[in-house]
This record gives structure tokens, C-alpha cells and sequence, in this order.
């Protein structure tokens, strides 16, 4: 399928390169193509880890892209990112040397925010991703793209702003998008309408397959295999939901339910335990169980006390890390075999904090712009390094480069390299 898409605006500099091959291998050099990274589980390849943190931070450039929090991408020698100047949403995309802009599409996405979200931006929430040539967006109002990666040419579009309500508790589409097998996951809806998830094919934008149920969550949905299958594990504000990644059929449910429709964090699954947390329920271990072709689950542990919010945890070491809301904010590590705390910090660490994974460290970056490197492993909590490295807020997670670090603030892109 072929779409001519009049309203997109394209800014262009330089002429375009010729197309490489991209999305690579998972781990390879300079690739974070999709929402924490190439497994989607915020593990940071050593070929993009310093050898040693630098004293400090310098900025190299910053590029003023508009509002949101959707994270930048990276693969090869650009960053690719996505964001709002109202009304209109944003995909650039840029020199990781310099900063320039190689190409930039704008298009049309009127969005009325949430009456309970006034202090936050209009989105986009979702964090773009990269795959066989081409980035798909998901923005805040149900609009999907595809965009050629080599000079921004838009390949489709697929709209679903009839199902996206934010009159009520809704805030806006928040999940980023999955690609499994040639199929790009995506949930759309809202409270009012309900939510879908939909396997669209990743080359036309065809719809492959669709499943109608609640109201989708703000966490974005993960794939692993269990008992010789595959799970695509998607979240709303009821459940967690385990679905034939193929078919969309519902394999299992897990209620959680949050009264207040805040299911934000993305799943974690251990390889033996799928673990979910949310600000009033506690953190909770799951193990599934398949009879006869037939599956169901088991709560192995809860701990009440942790609670991740909007801050989507990682694993390492047998311990799951993350920013727990109790107590203004708190780091944790926490033991996945039991729920229990192995160390924690002494709280009021902020409201936010992204996490990711490097072989020796933890690297957490709060919304106050502190980027802390974290001893992993450990029976304590202990900080190796800190760093202010922005002048606003930062939402969203950073990106380790071969040669520096990007952050985005509140409009802006940043590259910074070691002083």
C-alpha cells in the first residue's frame, strides 16, 4: 500500500545518503533503536561503555527539537527524534558529530490535554523505533508512521485518533511501539473508547491482526518466550495480558488494576517470573504455568513497599533497580528471587529517574537533570560518580555513545563529551 500524505511538511538539509543497513544486530556499536535499547530491557552495550566516567561533562551541541518524552534513538551516525511544536509533532533527524539536521518531517496532531495533566507537555510519550530501513512514530493522538530512515520520505500512515479521549483520565497514547516478526505492535484507545492492540504489517501498515479490550496502559509491551512459545505481554489499566504474538490470542490475563489508571512501567520478565509494579500496587512476581496447552499463573511474591511509578525498573545481578515513589523517592535494588530489598537510598531522591544498565553500573538520570553512576551488584548503595548534565528537566532516558552521552531537556537534544 502506497500513501500520498499531502499535510506532512518536510524541512531537508544537505542531500540525502545513501540507505545502510541499520537496526542491526542487537548490542552492535552505536545502535539504541527502540525504547530501552536493542532488547528493550536498558543493557547498554560495552562497545558505547566508557572506560572510565569522566570527571565532567562538556556540551558539544544542542539542537532545540520542542516539548515531550519520547526518548531519542540512535543507530549508525545519526539521532532520531520525536517530538511536539504544537500542534504539530516532530521526527528529526540528526548528526551525531554535529548536530545538524539531515532531515525533518512535521505534520498536523491537534491534541487537547488531559484536565489533570495541565502542568505536562502534549507528548509524545512513545519512543520511536528503528527497523529494516524505517522509523516508525506513534504519537500522542493515535497516529502512526512509518518514515524512510535514509532522507525522511513518509512510507504510510495509519490513524486511530477516533479512538483516543483524554476528556476523561486518559493522558494520551504513551506505549512504544514493538516489532515482532515483521509485525509493529502498537495500543491505541482511551478510556472512553476502550483500548486495541494492533499487528500491523511493518511494510504497508496493513492491519494483520486486532484485539479490543480496556483501556491500554501508559507501559509499553515486551516479547519473550516461555514453555517453547512466545508471549507478547501488553498492559492495561486492568491487566497484564500474555498473547500469541502471531494471532493476538490471549494465552493468559493477570489482573492489575490501578483505580486511577496509572499502569506505567514497563513489565520485566526474569526468564523465570514476569514482575510488574505500579504506585498503589506494589511490585508483584508472576509465574506462569502451562497445563495441557492450557496456561494460568501463580503470585510468587509482593512487596507493597516498592512501588515503581513511572519509573520502568531493570534487571541485573539477580536484582531488579529502579526509582520506588515511597518515600519521596527512593532507590532500590531488589531481590528478584524473593521481593526483598538488598539496599536502598534514604529517600526524597525525586519524582523521576530513567535507568539503564552497563556492566559495572547502574546509570539512573533523575527529572532534576542528575545523572548518577551507581555501583551494581553491591550489598549497598553506593555512588561512583554524579553529574548535572542539563539546564531544565530530563524525562527521558540517556543514550550512551561511543563518544559522549545525549540527554534530552525539556526542548532540547544535548550532546555532551567528556572535559
Amino acid at each position: 500500500m502506497a500513501l500520498v500524505i499531502p499535510e506532512v511538511q518536510m524541512r531537508a538539509t544537505g542531500c540525502c545518503l545513501v540507505a545502510w543497513l541499520l537496526a542491526a544486530a542487537p548490542g552492535a556499536p552505536q545502535a539504541w533503536p527502540q525504547w530501552r535499547g536493542p532488547a528493550r530491557d536498558g543493557v547498554v552495550s560495552a562497545a558505547v561503555t566508557p572506560d572510565a566516567w569522566p570527571a565532567a561533562w562538556q556540551r558539544a551541541w544542542a539542537f532545540e527539537i520542542g516539548e515531550g518524552y519520547a526518548s531519542p534513538v540512535v543507530v549508525g551516525d545519526r539521532a532520531y527524534t520525536f517530538s511536539r511544536q504544537d500542534p504539530l509533532e516532530v521526527v528529526t533527524a540528526l548528526s551525531l558529530t554535529d548536530g545538524t539536521v539531515f532531515w525533518q518531517q512535521l505534520y498536523q496532531a491537534p491534541f487537547e490535554k488531559n484536565p489533570y495533566a495541565l502542568k505536562m507537555a502534549k507528548g509524545p510519550y512513545a519512543t520511536p523505533l528503528v527497523d529494516g530501513g524505517r522509523l516508525y512514530t506513534v504519537g500522542v493522538s493515535g497516529i502512526v508512521s512509518a518514515w524512510s530512515l535514509d532522507d525522511g520520505r513518509p512510507l504510510w500512515r495509519r490513524s486511530f485518533v477516533e479512538l483516543v479521549d483524554s476528556t476523561a483520565l486518559f493522558g494520551g497514547t504513551a506505549a512504544s511501539p514493538l516489532m515482532v516478526d515483521g509485525l509493529l505492535v502498537v495500543q491505541v484507545g482511551s478510556d472512553v473508547h476502550g483500548g486495541v492492540v494492533l499487528a500491523l504489517d511493518s511494510t504497508d501498515g496493513a492491519e494483520r491482526w486486532r484485539l479490543e479490550g480496556p483501556m491500554p496502559g501508559y507501559a509499553s509491551p515486551i516479547r519473550f518466550d516461555a514453555g517453547g512459545v512466545g508471549h507478547l505481554v501488553v498492559v492495561t489499566q486492568e491487566s497484564l495480558a500474555g498473547l500469541d504474538p502471531a494471532t493476538g490470542v490471549p494465552r493468559w490475563t493477570i489482573p492489575f488494576l490501578d483505580e486511577l489508571l496509572e499502569n506505567i512501567v514497563t513489565p520485566v520478565w526474569t526468564g523465570a517470573e514476569l514482575i510488574m509494579s505500579g504506585t498503589r500496587a506494589g511490585t508483584h512476581a508472576y509465574r506462569l504455568v502451562e497445563e495441557e496447552g492450557a496456561w494460568s499463573y501463580t503470585e510468587i511474591w509482593t512487596n507493597p513497599e516498592v512501588t515503581f511509578y513511572m519509573s520502568s525498573p531493570v534487571l541485573g545481578d539477580g536484582l531488579l533497580y529502579g526509582l520506588s515513589s515511597k518515600r519521596a523517592g527512593r532507590f532500590v535494588a531488589l531481590d528478584t528471587a524473593s521481593g526483598e530489598v538488598t539496599w536502598s537510598s534514604e529517600g526524597r531522591a525525586g519524582e523521576h529517574a530513567t535507568a539503564v544498565l552497563t556492566a559495572e553500573h547502574l546509570v539512573l538520570l533523575t527529572n532534576e537533570a542528575q545523572l548518577l553512576v551507581v555501583e551494581r551488584g553491591g550489598a549497598i548503595y553506593r555512588i561512583d560518580r554524579s553529574y548535572t548534565v542539563a539546564d531544565s528537566q530530563t524525562w527521558t532516558l540517556p543514550v550512551l555513545l561511543d563518544d559522549g552521552l545525549l540527554v534530552r531537556d525539556e526542548t532540547h537534544l544535548v550532546k555532551l563529551t567528556a572535559e
